[in-house]
């Protein structure tokens, strides 16, 4: 039986909703804005001037600086201030999307671009740490993430919608400016809503690790971004990913001599930490990787435009909000290792049947509903890998924990298309079918064998 104890704890209190809303609206802002300008890139490029080659950068310059610099920050705000770093990211962020919005020229709106990467890195680790430390470790902790993962997803695939829409019905400018108010807001907000939390001795910071992690990862994402795009055998993408490799390499090194690490050794060794963040690369870097490869079959495949495409992908939205509402049930019956897995197992199955796509307009009905039954199995890993890397930590340390969560996350997102994309190509021939077809088959692949990995023990 349910203890009233229990139950009391599985109550929020109004300023834990209230707190919840807040911080929920700014993390799907920030995902919308991961894909809101895809389907605004060729009207930005003829707009501004951009070469063709050079549109990419406006989606790279993001990631470089989002992927790059989260675990950094999620570590100064946990020194600094965790309100503190959430309200001068947002701060960034507004003004960052008013500079994209107001672009004159091609270096400007990449400027703003970066800004607004650098404001993801900010703002992604300070309001999740502000979330895990709102609402204590076990059912109310689960549901807020729950809902978080749910939204973070659902703004992937709704920023395409949004993204057409304005460009066809405003302009592409406002795929920028549609930030600022939401920024505003949540300034206005915040500070009445979220109480600071730092430490009262302040440690020093580890400088050599944030160089040797922000230049690895930096180097990393270049990497895998070039090589999607030019080939594994490209010399630009081999050199980034080995001097990503050493330099995160040395960053190990580097933790293990420093008085006061950046991210503690112990804490890489931890099961649940390691484990579950290998199951989030895996859950980003497969669901990401599908929507590119499900994009590539309906317009290249079945001749869908990118408005339609987009509209398409909001079934996998709802999927994915159903799986981030049914993930803290799912966790308190299985526990977060067998809860991992059935949702690896359900993304495994859903995936693997998109193999069976074919050229005639009838297929769509197969993908709406691999993709919806995918994207549920989807997000309760996503759910479990968030639940599992972040507990069994106390609260000065929370800060470093969804820092490290928002670097797989971001990496995941990072390196899932490129791989993907290279296979896809390799098995292409003259057929774009069969090469999303063998892209697909791998994917599942990826994802069953995820299913299988330890990801610590469930509760």
């Amino acid at each position: 039986m349910t203890t009233l104890t229990e139950s009391q704890d599985a109550r929020m209190t109004a300023r834990q909703r209230m707190v919840l809303v807040l911080l929920l609206g700014s993390q799907f802002m920030l995902a919308v804005d991961f894909s809101i300008l895809n389907v605004a890139l060729p009207v930005i490029g003829s707009g501004l001037g951009f070469a063709l080659a050079d549109l990419q950068w406006v989606a790279t310059a993001f990631a470089l600086a989002a992927a790059g610099f989260t675990l950094l920050f999620g570590r100064v705000a946990d020194l600094f201030g965790r309100r503190r770093l959430f309200l001068a990211g947002m701060a960034l962020l507004g003004l960052s999307s008013l500079a994209g919005g107001l672009a004159a020229s091609p270096a400007m709106l990449l400027v703003a671009r970066v800004a607004q990467g650098l404001a993801t890195a900010i703002v992604t680790p300070a309001g999740l740490s502000l979330l895990t430390t709102s609402f204590r470790e076990g059912p109310l902790r689960a549901r807020a993430l729950g809902l978080n993962g749910a939204l973070m997803s659902a703004g992937f695939t709704s920023g395409a919608i949004l993204g057409g829409l304005l460009t066809d019905l405003l302009s592409w400018r406002w795929a920028f400016l549609v930030n600022v108010p939401v920024a505003v807001a949540v300034l206005a907000a915040a500070p009445a809503l979220l109480t600071e939390s730092r430490p009262v001795q302040r440690p020093r910071m580890d400088l050599p690790g944030a160089a040797t992690v922000t230049a690895g990862l930096l180097a990393l994402v270049f990497g895998l971004t070039r090589a999607g795009e030019h080939g594994f055998a490209d010399p630009a993408g081999l050199g980034g990913l080995a001097a990503g490799a050493v330099l995160l390499v040395a960053f190990w090194f580097v933790e293990r001599r420093a008085s006061s690490p950046l991210v503690p050794v112990t804490i890489l060794a931890r099961a649940n930490v390691k484990w579950g963040n290998l199951a989030g690369l895996v859950a980003f870097a497969t669901e990401t990787s599908l929507v590119f490869l499900m994009t590539l079959y309906l317009q290249k495949v079945l001749g869908y435009s990118a408005l339609a495409t987009g509209l398409a992908f909001g079934v996998l939205g709802l999927g994915t909000v159903l799986g981030g509402v049914l993930a803290p049930r799912v966790l308190s019956r299985l526990g977060t290792g067998r809860a991992l897995a059935a949702g690896f197992a359900v993304q495994a199955v859903a995936t693997a049947s998109l193999a069976l796509l074919g050229t005639g307009s009838g297929w769509i009905w197969l993908l709406l509903a691999a993709t919806f039954i995918g994207g549920v199995g989807n997000m309760v890993a996503i759910v479990g890998f968030m639940v599992t890397a972040t507990s069994g930590l106390p609260d000065s340390e929370q800060g470093l924990a969804t820092g490290l969560a928002t670097m797989t996350q971001q990496v995941g997102i990072a390196m899932g298309i490129p791989i993907m994309s290279a296979v896809a190509t390799a098995a292409m021939g003259s057929s774009v079918l069969r090469g999303v077809t063998v892209a697909v088959l791998v994917n599942a692949l990826l994802t069953l064998a995820a299913g299988f990995v330890r990801t610590g023990r469930g509760r």
